[in-house]
């Protein structure tokens, strides 16, 4: 059985470790290294490539709702989160969760999936060292335009399994918000990001057969509690550590690491 295959425990433990610190660092949730990570653990076991991105990406968004919960309580202890930037994005970001997670997931194919993935996630990379080249100049947009990009981040992360902080994080910077305060306010985002979106995969899924062991619908079972048990402390870690690093670090943290998982995200879609 699974839940005592250790081939399958280590790297799903280690994943999670990584996910968690990732999230707490740069404010995107985990789910730019779980999806990428989950589809090369659990392809071997699955078989179907274009069904394994499914899952993977299903099963990042559920374990972002524990992973963003431990790092906006470790953000909000220093203070940066922007409150009133959440509220104003929220309402499109579960209206594109539910938008993403129910009309769209389960009809695109798991390679189309991929390929969009990494498209954006390396897009994402350029734009946040791009942001650091001027100093922004521009601020936030009204009401509507503040839904429409909520909108915007909901859907797509409901496509790609991230808790949004790839588009967030560099809408907020080029907005002229501190780039400390987008990544914790990036964070705060992450759980309405991924309640939503959990939903919608919950629905896209639910008449889905039992192809795969120890899986409901999209999401994996032991991968969804092993990465969450171990995305918590991680976390916590990867906050203190963004607020001691420059910004210019930061950023370029960010985009090394997008640039990363969209490689492997884009060969993984050109072979299924």
């Amino acid at each position: 059985m699974d839940i005592f295959d250790l081939s399958l425990l280590l790297p799903i433990a280690v994943l999670g470790l990584a996910a968690g610190f990732l999230a707490g660092l740069l404010g995107i949730g985990g789910g730019m290294l779980l999806v990428p990570g989950l589809t090369f653990i659990l392809g071997p076991r699955i078989g179907d490539p274009g069904l394994t991105v499914k899952v993977a990406i299903a099963t990042s968004m559920a374990t972002i709702v524990v992973t963003s919960v431990s790092s906006v309580l470790a953000h909000q202890r220093r203070g940066v989160i922007r409150w009133d930037i959440v509220a104003r994005l929220a309402p499109g970001v579960v209206l594109g969760g539910l938008i993403g997670g129910i009309g769209l997931f389960a009809h695109l194919k798991g390679q189309w999936l991929a390929l969009g993935f990494a498209t954006f996630v390396a897009w994402s990379g350029w734009r946040m060292l791009a942001s650091g080249s001027a100093p922004p100049r521009r601020g936030l947009p009204g009401t509507p335009g503040m839904a429409a990009v909520g909108t915007g981040i909901g859907t797509l992360s409901g496509l790609v399994g991230a808790g949004g902080g790839f588009l967030a994080v560099p809408f907020m910077v080029a907005c002229s918000v501190p780039l400390h305060a987008a990544v914790a306010t990036s964070a705060a985002l992450g759980l309405p990001v991924a309640l939503s979106n959990v939903a919608g995969h919950a629905a896209a899924g639910w008449d889905l057969r039992a192809a795969i062991p120890g899986a409901w619908g999209y999401f994996h079972g032991i991968a969804l509690v092993g990465v969450a048990l171990c995305s918590v402390p991680a976390a916590q870690l990867g906050a203190r550590a963004a607020h001691a690093l420059p910004a210019r670090r930061l950023r370029r943290a960010f985009a090394v690491v997008l640039w990363a998982l969209a490689a492997y995200m884009f060969v993984q879609g050109l072979r299924g």
